[in-house]
Order: C-alpha cells, then structure tokens, then sequence
C-alpha cells in the first residue's frame, strides 16, 4: 500500500497559479506512475494527467493540456502539478493517485492508492 499525501492548495485568484504536491510515506515514488484528478462539487471525479513511472512521460486530457504541467523530483519524492491560468471552472479538491501494482510503462488503467486531496478554490 502506498500512502500518498497531497498539498499546496488554497484560494487563487483568475489567472493566477498554484502548485500541488503530491509525497509519500514510506514509498518511493519513482517507482510509481502517479495521476491527477479532481472532484468539483456536485460533479464526479475527473483525471488530469499522469507522469509515467518509466521516463517520465506525462500524458494530459485535452481540457487542462497546455495549462496545467506535471513534474516529477525525484530527490524529493514529490510529483507536482503545476496549475496555471486557473479559472473559476477549476475549483476543486484536487488528488494524486497511483496503482502500486502497475507495471507498466505509461499510465495505469486504474488507481487504487489515493491521497485525501487538497481544496483549491479559484475566485476574485
């Protein structure tokens, strides 16, 4: 079991920019694809991206690609999405997850690990 903690959320202004983190306890994170979702209220969850466990590779869907960037660092043990020209719409608890059974090269097909997100809030 991987134990993913996120954080760096808060409130943000249109426009502006966040950074989330997402860390572990206990694991390597280099060894894990990890993926970034979002749960807006009274919407259901969503995927962002992912970074691929094997040379890093980030895959995004279509409606944040261009804004929104992941990053691996591998000597902090940290994946990062980093968030830019946020907009209202993007208002969200935000959470990184990963399949610690995956083997793979890309992206996983599915998450099993999650971390207990963070609140971003995007407004004047």
């Amino acid at each position: 079991q991987v134990q993913l903690v996120e954080s760096g959320g808060g409130l943000v202004q249109p426009g502006g920019s966040l950074r989330l983190s997402c860390g572990a306890s206990g694991s390597t994170l280099e060894d894990y694809s990890i993926g970034w979702f979002r749960q807006a209220p009274g919407k259901e969850r969503e995927g962002l991206g992912c970074i691929s466990n094997i040379g890093d590779n980030t895959y995004y869907e279509d409606f944040v690609r261009g804004r929104f960037i992941i990053a691996r660092d591998t000597a902090k043990n940290t994946v990062y999405l980093q968030m830019n020209r946020l907009k209202p719409d993007d208002t969200a608890v935000y959470y990184c997850a990963t399949d610690p059974a995956y083997t793979g090269a890309y992206c996983p097909p599915t998450f099993e690990s999650w971390g207990q997100g963070t609140q971003v809030t995007v407004s004047s």
